[in-house]
């Protein structure tokens, strides 16, 4: 065994028993997660796993009982009609991760008897399951061991070993380090020990090392906030568009569903224009029926995306009385009140709040 290896023992050995101690006394209470005795529901341990793919355990918390209150199991969920899930899902973001949701709920319940794979090989196999849900799933759920790897965790090994690798391109380090600190028992609680330290003790900025119990043992402490190393990020591009707030003499607005595939896919939205990094006024045949009075709301729509901003410009039209009934295709009809009954993504709920209070400001 090499001086390094050694090295890397005597730091790993004690974590895992001072971390199960930590957390029998500091452990988060979340409502996806089992009590200390309980044996965890793998349905919720799945549902909440995958709403916490890249948000937050605040932002989670509500969509999560809301889904519980709608669909109690998953063949509740498999059952649901998809765009009742969207809709459900609209404001949490990366939608995909909706449409998979519900993918993975009907192959659960109609080909696995409603009984998700134990071990990572097979979660690995559920539509929206990637390596690091599989590895939660599996240790959270079923106990059984396996090396939980998410940001928390990558940065709690980073300043533990001193660490130096650089993300994403060597997160395999990260992988190697924490796998020498998964123990074989409990090795679910200590995943969830090992992310709520990172959560609430070694946090990115500031962290509470006296507060640590593996403080003694940590070699990065001198200059913990400069861990983990992180590539420099690259500068997200800036797309434009249009979208339109077509009404009739009704009060309703002119809405409509978006192609099952891509960005948003699924969701409800005004119509409008393609995103792209030119910015153009809008053409008169892109306007899906015939309008009058088409002119640009004051202010403009911006939203992040995961590879780009957006800014949308946003033009009202009054719908010309003759053309009530002739949509096009998955175009349909409805209230401002009512927009909370579809699938509106943030986005379009920005719109929607543009739109509103700029037309109150008319009256």
């Amino acid at each position: 065994m090499t001086q390094k290896a050694r090295n890397e023992d005597s730091i790993a050995g004690p974590v895992a028993e001072r971390l199960l101690d930590w957390y029998d006394r500091h452990r988060r209470v979340m409502p996806w997660r089992a009590k200390a005795g309980e044996t965890p529901d793998p349905y919720h341990v799945w549902l909440s796993e995958i709403m916490l793919q890249q948000t937050t355990v605040a932002t989670v918390k509500s969509y999560f009982l809301k889904f519980l209150e709608l669909w109690p199991t998953v063949e509740d969920l498999a059952a649901a009609p998809q765009d009742d899930v969207l809709t459900a899902w609209a404001g949490l973001g990366y939608y995909a991760r909706a449409r998979n949701l519900h993918k993975c709920a009907q192959l659960v319940a109609n080909d696995l008897a409603g009984r998700f794979p134990n071990t990572e090989k097979d979660l690995l196999n559920l539509p929206g399951v990637g390596r690091y849900t599989a590895a939660a799933i599996s240790s959270i759920a079923f106990d059984t061991r396996s090396v939980v790897v998410d940001g928390n965790v990558e940065r709690v090994m980073a300043r533990l070993f001193d660490s130096h690798a650089e993300l994403p391109k060597e997160k395999g380090e990260f992988y190697r380090l924490a796998g020498l600190c998964t123990p074989d028992l409990r090795p679910g609680d200590y995943a969830q020990a090992v992310m709520d330290l990172g959560a609430t003790i070694c946090t990115p900025k500031n962290p509470k090392c006296t507060l640590c119990p593996l403080v003694d043992l940590c070699q990065g402490k001198p200059h913990a906030e400069s861990l983990p190393r992180k590539a420099p990020k690259k500068t997200k591009p800036v797309r434009r568009g249009y979208a339109f707030w077509l009404e009739r003499r009704d009060g309703t607005i002119l809405l409509c569903k978006r192609p099952d595939k891509g960005l948003l896919g699924g969701m409800v939205g005004f119509p409008g224009s393609e995103w792209t990094e030119d910015s153009l006024p809008p053409a008169p045949n892109t306007v899906p029926i015939p309008v009058t009075n088409l002119t640009e709301i004051s202010g403009m729509v911006r939203h992040t995306f995961t590879h780009f901003h957006l800014e949308l410009s946003l033009f009202k039209g009054d719908v010309v009385q003759d053309r009530y009934e002739h949509l096009p295709e998955k175009h349909f009809w409805a209230r401002p009140e009512e927009f909370g009954d579809h699938a509106l993504p943030t986005v379009m709920r920005k719109a929607a709040d543009l739109a509103i209070d700029a037309l109150k400001g008319e009256e």
